[in-house]
């Protein structure tokens, strides 16, 4: 099919994130032009199910008004307000406040930035700041984990391990160390249970620390679920086992919530599904459903104060964002958890769940599927070309994104990620009858990808 008006031009004029540019001449975008509830719409009428709620965010869902009427009436009454030199205004006041009542630990102070990139550059500053106002000036090291994923400027984008994110970047910078990936799956040795792995990993997370020296470490940085790494859950008393580690050698732990905040696992907070307490926090994506681009830094009350006092010292806090609280950003996200505490959001996840994960593990069964594992309204499944010995497709061919590319044809759009592993994390507000739609296209999408394995010698056809 040739490209349409809208396609031609996009391609000669915008630079797309996380695309084959080259490939991308060839077929052109998917260009969406309207959204409604979990549906969008292309730009020739089809309707698709957004079973990854845009970018892992917009956990309302299309065409929440009363998300529209937040940001219009703040537009009228203060388009624009900043937070520098001591100013302020009431919605970035209002949703600091809310923000600290729903927190699931002690917070002292709320840092606005714009997106989790951003926020995550600031966790990686504040740590840096405050080792230095507590005379530690060596503590500049931050463990992160492998497939971990938090974002992409230049800082955190060596905190992020996906191979896309460093080749030809010459990334990671010098002051990430990385733990191992906690994927009982793929790393687990034969008949290892989970807690064993667990245990193992929290060794060896002790080994690095004593290896690097824990007077040098700033913090650990870690994904209550690795979203873009794969959606890998972690293993049964993983928290706990490296939380203990982290205690003994007094290294916090930055908590990013950036996919999983605001109900995505079935409770508010994903740190409060897996039990354990964090320093820090990182919010983004759901705090505003998406509707404006916003992110928070959460920081623990002493954490607050070092970083008070080394400002009292230098003469001031040498950090900060033209849009750091924007006040239209800053309305809509407050807007945004009100109507998740009204409409009691969490609950309605946990009431969805079981459908969810029900459909999600019945994948399993699958001919191409080795493992299919979510947890709340989040999962993914891991394509192989061999159930037995979970042996992987060659890497070149695609495979997870040539079977995204058939569910997309089918009307769902999912996640091809490393591994050919394909996520799916609707809409918080999807219901049972659009979960079994989105599973009965996604389904659909894996049997034409059985087909093209097949007619490809990727696989032997079973008998």
């Amino acid at each position: 099919m040739p490209l349409s008006n809208a396609q031609t031009r996009d391609v000669e004029s915008v630079l797309h994130p996380y695309t084959n540019l080259v490939k991308l001449r060839e077929t052109g975008p998917l260009v969406i032009e309207r959204g409604e509830g979990v549906r969008v719409y292309d730009d020739r009428g089809k309707d698709y199910i957004e079973a990854l709620a845009g970018l892992w965010c917009t956990a309302l869902g299309w065409g929440e008004e009363a998300l529209v009427e937040a940001a219009a009436g703040q537009m009228r009454k203060l388009a624009f307000g900043h937070l520098f030199a001591g100013k302020s205004h009431e919605p970035a006041i209002a949703l600091a406040e809310k923000l600290k009542e729903i927190a699931p630990f002690p917070v002292g102070k709320v840092f606005f930035a714009n997106s989790g990139s951003e926020a995550n550059d600031t966790q990686i500053k504040l740590f840096w700041y405050a080792a230095n106002a507590r005379g530690r000036p060596a503590r500049k090291t931050i463990i992160s984990r492998t497939k971990a994923y938090h974002g992409v400027t230049i800082a955190a984008a060596s905190l992020t391990s996906l191979p896309a994110n460093h080749k030809s970047f010459d990334l990671p910078l010098d002051f990430v160390r990385f733990a191992e990936c906690p994927h009982h799956y793929r790393a687990a040795e034969p008949d290892e249970s989970e807690r064993d792995f667990s245990s193992r990993l929290a060794h060896n997370l002790e080994v690095l620390i004593e290896k690097e020296g824990a007077d040098t470490i700033a913090a650990m940085i870690v994904e209550p679920v690795q979203g873009a790494g794969g959606v890998i859950l972690p293993p049964d008393g993983y928290f706990a086992a490296i939380s203990r580690v982290l205690e003994r050698h007094g290294i916090p732990l930055i908590d990013d919530e950036v996919i999983t905040g605001f109900g995505r696992t079935g409770n508010w907070f994903g740190c409060a599904t897996y039990g354990f307490q964090p320093a820090s926090m990182t919010l983004a994506k759901a705090m505003s459903s998406a509707y404006l681009p916003i992110s928070a830094v959460l920081i623990s009350p002493d954490l607050s104060e070092a970083i008070e006092e080394e400002s009292g010292r230098i003469g001031t806090f040498g950090h900060g964002f033209t849009y750091s609280g924007h006040p239209v950003a800053a309305a809509v996200a407050l807007k945004t958890i009100e109507i998740y505490q009204e409409r009691d959001i969490v609950g309605h996840v946990r009431d969805m769940a079981p459908r969810f994960l029900a459909r999600l593990r019945k994948l399993a069964e699958h001919p191409l599927v080795g493992e299919a594992a979510g947890i709340g309204l989040i999962g993914a499944v891991e394509l192989v070309a061999d159930k037995a010995t979970k042996a992987s497709f060659p890497a070149g061919k695609l495979v997870g994104a040539t079977i995204a590319e058939f569910a997309e044809a089918e009307g769902v759009i999912v996640r091809p990620m490393l591994g050919d592993r394909i996520a799916v994390c609707p809409p918080l507000v999807i219901g049972e009858a659009e979960i079994d739609e989105l599973f009965d296209r996604l389904g659909r999408g894996l049997d034409r990808g059985l087909d093209w394995v097949w007619r490809e010698g990727l696989m032997a056809k079973q008998r």
